[in-house]
């Protein structure tokens, strides 16, 4: 048991030297303490931010200058979009949601209470709800997460025998840096996908995948092969 609760802690799952919001995480152990917290700590990031390199364009909303916004996307605040991000036609981010630095957020992709750390890409008809997307992580088309259980209740993280109660009703995928996730997969309320995972697609994913594994679509875990020198 202590092996999987050190698993799944911050650091062994997320680079925090890959966001704009590192001191978010500060003080915290999982990375899911923190979505109750995302809004307030944007609208007060938000102020501290160099007005050379980010805009104000609404109220509590701060885009990167050099970021690529096409005008059919809707951005409402609390938001903050990062440098050389590209946010695509019809995207909807309905608020409370850090975009990292050379990110995409693609056509019709929603997103709603994130943090999205550098270089993540959500290209292609995702929805991303109470999550935490760590550094290169990469979402399939269609691929989702799923933020509420079917019973409305709170959301518990399950790591083999543990269970970790949340105390939150809503939390949709914590990822690690580097995860791969299938296309058109879907990711269960409290998801934890570690460092360097895979998902293959059209898979339905509940729990915790450890780091360096591929998960397939019968759900069998397998760990990768070592990269070869």
């Amino acid at each position: 048991m202590p092996q999987i609760m050190e698993a799944l802690r911050i650091g062994e799952i997320l680079d925090l030297n890959e966001t704009i919001a590192a001191d978010l995480f500060n003080g915290h152990d999982h990375p899911w303490e923190v979505l109750p917290l995302i809004k307030d700590y944007i609208i007060e990031k938000g102020k501290s931010l160099d007005p050379a390199l980010y805009e104000e364009r609404g109220e509590n909303i701060w885009i990167a200058r050099d970021a690529k916004v096409y005008e059919s996307a809707f951005i409402g605040g609390p938001c903050i979009i990062g440098r050389g991000t590209e946010v695509r036609h019809c995207a909807f981010i309905r608020g409370s949601a850090i975009v990292g630095d050379h990110c995409v957020v693609g056509n019709s992709v929603e997103l709603k209470n994130v943090v999205i750390f550098n270089c993540v890409e959500v290209p292609h008809y995702n929805y991303v709800g109470d999550s935490v997307l760590g550094f290169h992580a990469h979402m399939g088309a269609g691929s989702i997460t799923s933020n509420v259980k079917a019973d409305r209740k709170n959301v518990v993280i399950k790591a083999g025998d543990l269970e970790i109660e949340t105390g939150l009703r809503k939390i949709g995928a914590i990822l690690g840096d580097h995860a791969e996730i299938g296309c058109n997969t879907v990711l269960n309320p409290g998801t934890v996908v570690g460092r360097h995972s895979n998902i293959y697609p059209v898979t339905c994913v509940r729990g915790f995948v450890p780091g360096n594994s591929i998960l397939k679509n019968d759900l069998t875990l397998v760990s990768k092969a070592p990269d070869k020198e």
